[in-house]
């Protein structure tokens, strides 16, 4: 269901967007592309000068390489379009400070400790944050299995080789809650029970 309709006559100001792209390597590695622009319709008056209406304000790009367990083994930043050029742009070497840190194992806290403020940048980290998920949604029926392989195999007559480990996506968020209908209706066989039986 999309937004509702506006309920006043609107003009775009400001366009915010972020891309991000996973790459399952060949050497098994995989690389998360992410992008960040900022762009007004309108020309901006900047202490280092008037950006014209169209171009960005921000273009920013953050690859983590990460293996299979989702700890990042290389890190690479560039600042492409800055509002302080020769400024902003010279911060894409301190996310070097990511290089061991796990997406799935207290990520964000260490990215706070690592590269806030003045150690780092604000578009960049922002951009960082929402690496992990990202990850996840690459690695789901790539990386890990989605289906309850107990099922699904069972369905198909295959003897199921993963039946005893729980889907990864279960019991992390709402729709996907053990105790839920949909877990009851797609992964029975994870589903609680609450309540009188």
């Amino acid at each position: 269901m999309p937004l509702s309709p506006p309920v006043s006559r609107r003009a775009l100001r400001h366009t915010r967007a972020i891309d991000v792209q996973a790459y399952a390597r060949a050497d098994g590695l995989w690389d998360l592309d992410a992008r960040i622009t900022d762009i007004k319709t309108f020309d901006t008056t900047l202490a280092s000068g008037v950006r014209p209406g169209g171009a960005p304000l921000h273009d920013l790009h953050l690859r983590l390489t990460i293996d299979l367990n989702m700890t990042i083994v290389a890190v690479e930043a560039a600042s492409d379009a800055v509002p302080y050029p020769g400024f902003c742009d010279t911060i894409g070497p301190a996310y070097g400070a990511l290089l061991g840190l796990n997406l799935m194992k207290g990520f964000r806290h260490e990215l706070k400790q690592r590269v806030a403020g003045i150690a780092g940048c604000t578009h960049l980290s922002e951009l960082a944050q929402i690496l992990p998920t990202a990850a996840i949604q690459a690695f789901a029926n790539d990386v890990w299995s989605t289906h309850d392989s107990a099922t699904a195999e069972a369905k198909a007559g295959a003897k199921a080789e993963g039946a005893h480990i729980k889907p990864f996506q279960l019991d992390k968020c709402h729709a996907l809650r053990t105790d839920g209908a949909a877990v009851a209706q797609y992964y029975p066989r994870w589903a609680v029970r609450t309540g009188p039986a």
